[in-house]
């Protein structure tokens, strides 16, 4: 694990307390990595669906980085797709269909639209054939522009090889150009699109 003592920053696994604390980091990067906490009503909704199942299913593959012991960012995601997304389907997602109801069709709030994409479910994407991993990686503000992105993706990346996974993709919005730029350092490739949002792969 890498850390800057003179920035008090360090890498760690992931810890069950962390739960919260990594959902309120989705929350703050969740408009194309700016903070979104003004467009939702439910501070949760982001975290239920891009992070929370992660680091309950595979918390192994969870790895905070901390300021002054406090959680600003995170790399974190699942070995299989593919099964993932049929145990979220499974063991994740009625318990948040029950709690968050289908919205009224004329709600066009962020809020309305996360609930949209519980209920829909996970798609499972060709590309998890070939990059069978996938991950999410944020950083707040007070840890950007340091390096410590790229360094998180090398201990993710580390992970995943010594389990012998053969390959990884992740989904970034269009408009992220800020992270495409990163991830295309990081050796990634665009390897398909959604309606906004670009899918990267990188195989290992």
């Amino acid at each position: 694990m890498e850390d800057n003592i003179l920035m008090e920053f360090t890498i760690r696994a992931y810890q069950s307390s962390d739960l919260a604390a990594v959902s309120r980091v989705c929350l703050g990067t969740g408009d194309n990595g700016r903070d979104a906490t003004s467009l939702y009503k439910d501070p949760d909704l982001l975290g239920s669906y891009f992070t929370s199942p992660y680091v309950v299913f595979e918390p192994d593959l969870g790895f905070v980085l901390v300021h002054d012991a406090v959680p600003c960012g995170y790399v974190l995601g699942t070995r299989d797709t593919v099964t993932f997304c049929e145990r979220c389907e499974r063991e994740w997602f009625p318990a948040l269909r029950a709690h968050y109801p289908l919205p009224d069709v004329s709600d066009m709030s962020p809020d309305a639209a996360m609930i949209r994409m519980i209920h829909a479910g996970r798609e499972k994407s060709e590309v998890a054939t070939r990059y069978p991993a996938h991950l999410h990686l944020d950083l707040l503000p007070i840890a950007q522009g340091q390096g410590w992105g790229p360094k998180m993706m090398r201990v993710f990346i580390d992970r995943l090889q010594s389990l012998q996974i053969p390959g990884v993709h992740l989904s970034v919005g269009k408009a992220n150009h800020r992270a495409i730029g990163f991830y295309q350092k990081m050796g990634f490739q665009r390897i398909d699109e959604e309606h906004q949002s670009l899918i990267m792969g990188r195989l290992l």
